[in-house]
């Protein structure tokens, strides 16, 4: 009787008591009485936890959220989207070009810069590109002829069955007299303006190849290869001088310098450290720091992101040094040889010089950051940054509107009803960025675009944006951000077509047996599709994709993972079948970290293995153009490519929508840093509404504002 009376009136006794609960959590208003600094705390959440607190390391979002707190990089884009100087105070950017002076001419270096000047003098006021081009020269000069000795490593033929072994190869160059041209300002078309001055073909009678000795003598066939490299007929060589602000701290109070900047370059392209920031940096050719508050940064070629690439946090080189991680290795009983910065203590205790120095890391939990007195453009209103991890968007929602959280992503299915809440401030716009669907293409499964593009057809898309994202997102075709120019808007959306996409895969092979499987030579068309948990986005386009995928005959499995799981056991080293991610862009149309097919080695971010010629030269080409017009011509030729190789299953870019509370203001300080007033939180054009961050404070009550 006892047992069935307990049976009955404990679940009615657990529902009172959760109902209670909810009476039990305090309001911001009774936090903020009962404990005054939370007033000064912000606190967000995330689903998942960081993995590396180290800029030049990390490819997740919740580590760059941390890291964009803790480091500072040399520049940055202001509202407007123009770039500001932050640890650099100011910067040029000039031009100095050469071109070898050909033997065949017949014409000395002497003469040709005599002919310039003479050209430069008579045209000095005429309009157009020609005059553009010359009035651009500050200074010629001539370089002697030079030999000079490059040493790479080739792998040599082997039997077969036997593996390559590397071999040193010797390049000698034997450089002929050069003519270098000071440029007041990067000019991509130097060299074809110059061409009929010199006289037609004139870049074409240099044979570099003619100027080339290699050794072994196995290796001369590539003496072109290797002619290209390192003995070009003409180069641009972009430089930035960068002059940075004197008396910046780094959290432990060491000085930031020239030297900080030079040792975060040569430790992103240092091959131990597996850094996924090299594909940025390839086009340099150095970076020297010329004295403690100047660098110097030179390019071997056109790189027209150039100076985007210098917001990358940079590192304290006094904690990360050789000399420093020498010490760390032999403390920890671990051989230098096989210690680099991945393995440092730094990553989980980061020491930057930004408005926020790292506090406490409690994995799965928690990271708390501190404000930074010292920071240079002085201190952030907020004492403390906190940086929760709660897997589960429904107990983020609680969690807000208790006030534990200052901050909420809203799920697509409650934008509707939250939009309008006068409880709360609310920001939206369209993500710079999409959700997709990547295929590994090391697998035989998936090398037919063919397969790709019918398994793209087989799921309908417009279901997904109008059920799983509430119609909260826009169907999206290519790799570029769908606000920006480069994004073809004129290539359609794969149809949704399952009997089209079984006709593409017969076309293959693949036919269904008498189960209804897909099957070929015997083998039943199978694989795994995967994401990380606590996306609920995430995990419903791969219940969608599995169902519709199992329609046509197709046997899938899929799996959630834990975050780091996902990242290191999975995505990082090309061990999957297919996954379900999204990817946070730029507005900058640089794609050779995502896209390029030298990317695609394990810690890159190529890493479905996507290689195409055609996409490699246009990638490089892009990245090398100043012209912006140009620019998006080649940008929607190879959102095309992508387009129909379909590496991905482009599924959409998402709406978003972020929630505060009414009392989180900009605060306006005199130069007595008194506090004169507040204003509201506005985004920027990218909709970036936390731009403004280091001045934002929560007030215990919605102060009266001034009409605008």
């Amino acid at each position: 009787m006892w047992t069935k009376r307990i049976l009955i009136f404990l679940p009615v006794a657990v529902c009172l008591l959760l109902f209670q609960s909810g009476l039990w959590v305090p309001t911001y208003e009774e936090q903020a009485r009962a404990t005054p600094e939370r007033l000064n705390q912000y606190i967000t959440a995330s689903i998942g936890d960081a993995q590396i607190l180290n800029p030049i390391l990390h490819a997740d979002g919740s580590s760059g959220a941390i890291c964009n707190r803790v480091f500072e990089g040399l520049v940055d884009r202001d509202k407007d989207l123009n770039f500001r100087g932050r640890l650099a105070e100011r910067w040029e950017i000039f031009e100095e070009a050469y071109f070898v002076v050909p033997a065949g001419d017949g014409r000395s270096p002497e003469q040709i810069i005599e002919l310039l000047r003479s050209r430069q003098s008579a045209r000095a006021g005429e309009e157009g590109v020609f005059g553009d081009c010359l009035r651009n020269i500050s200074g010629m000069e001539i370089q002697p002829a030079e030999t000079l000795t490059h040493k790479v490593e080739e792998l040599t033929g082997s039997e077969e069955g036997e593996a390559p072994e590397p071999a040193e190869v010797t390049i000698t160059v034997r450089r002929p007299p050069r003519i270098k041209l000071t440029l007041r300002k990067v000019d991509q078309a130097l060299f074809s303006t110059l061409g009929p001055v010199l006289g037609d073909g004139y870049f074409s009678l240099f044979r570099p190849a003619e100027h080339i000795d290699v050794q072994p003598a196995g290796f001369a066939d590539r003496k072109d290869k290797y002619a290209r490299e390192f003995l070009p007929a003409v180069e641009h060589n972009p430089v930035i001088v960068f002059h940075l602000r004197k008396g910046v701290k780094f959290h432990d109070g060491g000085e930031f310098d020239a030297a900080d900047v030079q040792f975060t370059y040569e430790s992103i392209m240092s091959p131990k450290n597996l850094s996924p920031r090299v594909a940025a940096y390839l086009p340099v050719r150095s970076v020297e720091a010329l004295d403690a508050h100047t660098v110097r940064v030179v390019y071997k070629e056109l790189y027209s992101p150039a100076l985007e690439t210098w917001g990358i946090g940079i590192l304290p080189e006094h904690l990360l040094n050789d000399e420093r991680l020498r010490e760390e290795a032999e403390e920890r009983g671990i051989d230098f040889g096989q210690f680099g910065m991945r393995k440092s203590r730094f990553n989980r205790h980061p020491v930057g010089c930004g408005p926020f120095v790292f506090g406490r890391w409690e994995s799965d939990e928690f990271i708390t950051l501190d404000r930074f007195d010292e920071y240079w453009e002085g201190a952030p209103e907020y004492k403390q940054y906190v940086y929760r991890v709660i897997p589960d968007p429904v107990t983020q929602e609680m969690e807000f509107y208790a006030g534990a959280v200052d901050g909420y992503d809203a799920q697509p299915n409650q934008v509707e009803r939250l939009k309008n809440d006068e409880r709360f401030q609310n920001f939206s716009g369209l993500a710079l960025g999409y959700d997709y669907i990547g295929y590994n293409l090391r697998s035989d499964l998936f090398k037919d675009r063919r397969v790709r593009r019918a398994l793209g057809m087989a799921i309908d898309v417009d279901k997904i944006v109008r059920y799983v994202r509430y119609n909260q997102a826009e169907r999206i075709t290519g790799p570029f951000a769908k606000q920006t120019e480069y994004y073809d808007r004129s290539i359609a959306p794969l149809p949704y077509d399952p009997q089209g996409a079984l006709r593409l895969l017969a076309e293959v092979g693949w036919e269904r047996n008498s189960d209804g499987w897909l099957e070929k030579d015997g083998r039943r068309f199978e694989f795994t599709l995967i994401t990380n948990n606590g996306n609920e986005i995430r995990r419903d386009i791969l219940a969608v994709a599995q169902e519709a995928w199992r329609k046509i005959g197709v046997n899938v499995r899929t799996d959630t993972l834990e975050w780091a799981v996902f990242l290191e056991k999975h995505v990082n080293v090309g061990d999957f079948d297919a996954v379900v991610l999204g990817w946070s862009l730029g507005i900058d149309p640089d794609l050779y970290e995502i896209w390029h097919s030298s990317q695609s080695n394990p810690y890159q971010l190529n890493f479905v293995a996507f290689k195409n010629d055609e996409a490699d030269d246009l990638i490089i080409r892009i990245r090398q153009e100043y012209d912006k017009a140009e620019q998006v011509k080649l940008c929607h030729r190879l959102h095309r490519i992508i387009a129909d190789e379909q590496p991905y299953t482009f599924i959409a870019v998402g709406k978003w929508t972020v929630l505060l509370d009414k009392r989180v203001f900009v605060i306006r300080r005199d130069e007595n840093q008194k506090i004169v007033g507040h204003e509201k939180i506005k985004a920027t054009k990218t909709g970036d509404f936390m731009y403004d961050f280091n001045r934002w404070l929560k007030l215990p009550r919605t102060p009266e504002l001034s009409p605008e």
